[in-house]
């Protein structure tokens, strides 16, 4: 079976259409080319649109599936009236009905990134992805004390991409430190985390993935060896018990959900707002 496309359509970035399409797609086993077309805000672009999304129902031979969340009624109705896809218009199914709840028009604003730059979140998170990537790896000791988050585990268990998405996403100033040999050895933490243990988290992985991990980037070395693996991974979770730190396994969780375990833990208040 040829993959079906699904087109994210969006006067703005198109994110929130593609985050909210892939999370409905998750649950069907179905084969898909994602397509975002972002920022269709004119007629005539609603209208090279609805060529691309027709043409690609010709080549598949299946009706393409259209997440939108155009806010321009003058171009959603291109969509609607020329589109021969599956249109899922998310403000439509979604803005209308909690008008009516609420007794409330939208201010039907195009974008939740439209005016970004000038919010005070928006520069808390440029600060802490700023902050992150100067923490990363153990390059600094210095200012230890800002850190959100300091994350511990042996070398390529998941750290960096889980420090940024924590400073992208949430703000969240994240440092990150790997456990080396010399720190088994001494059997203690690096020295300069132990003033900050209440703000660490450990993170894991099975030797096995991890050694499939380190071949990828050192092939046949020691570092990648499996049984080098196996101790290291052996002696980060023993050093983690013993020193108290909270810790998972990262080998089948994705980003998404090591941050959030972490929030969980360490600072549940992000997880409302």
């Amino acid at each position: 079976m040829p993959h079906r496309s699904v087109f994210f359509v969006s006067d703005g970035t198109g994110i929130t259409a593609e985050t909210f399409g892939k999370a409905i797609l998750a649950q069907f086993e179905v084969r898909t080319r994602s397509v975002r077309l972002p920022f269709i805000d004119t007629v005539d672009k609603a209208h090279q649109a609805v060529r691309q999304i027709n043409h690609a129902g010709t080549q598949d031979g299946q009706t393409p599936i259209v997440f939108s969340t155009l806010v321009n009624m003058e171009v959603l109705k291109v969509i609607q009236e020329n589109c021969q896809g599956m249109l899922l218009d998310m403000f439509g199914t979604f803005v209308h009905p909690l008008e009516q709840e609420l007794q409330l028009t939208s201010n039907h604003r195009i974008g939740r990134f439209s005016d970004a730059s000038k919010s005070q979140e928006y520069q808390a998170r440029i600060e802490a992805i700023n902050f992150s990537l100067a923490h990363d790896d153990g390059q600094s000791n210095r200012d230890l004390e800002q850190s959100d988050v300091i994350l511990v585990g042996v070398s390529r268990s998941g750290k960096t991409p889980t420090s940024l998405y924590l400073a992208m996403q949430y703000g969240m100033k994240a440092s990150n430190y790997p456990l080396i040999p010399e720190d088994f050895e001494r059997r203690q933490l690096p020295v300069a985390l132990v003033p900050h243990k209440r703000k660490i988290f450990g993170l894991s992985i099975q030797p096995e993935r991890l050694s499939e991990i380190r071949n990828e980037r050192r092939p046949d070395s020691k570092y990648a060896s499996l049984e080098n693996c196996r101790m290291e991974v052996h002696e980060a979770e023993s050093m983690m018990r013993r020193a108290g730190i909270r810790w998972l396994s990262t080998t089948t969780k994705s980003i998404e959900e090591i941050a959030t375990t972490i929030l969980q833990e360490l600072q549940p208040d992000r997880l409302t707002y």
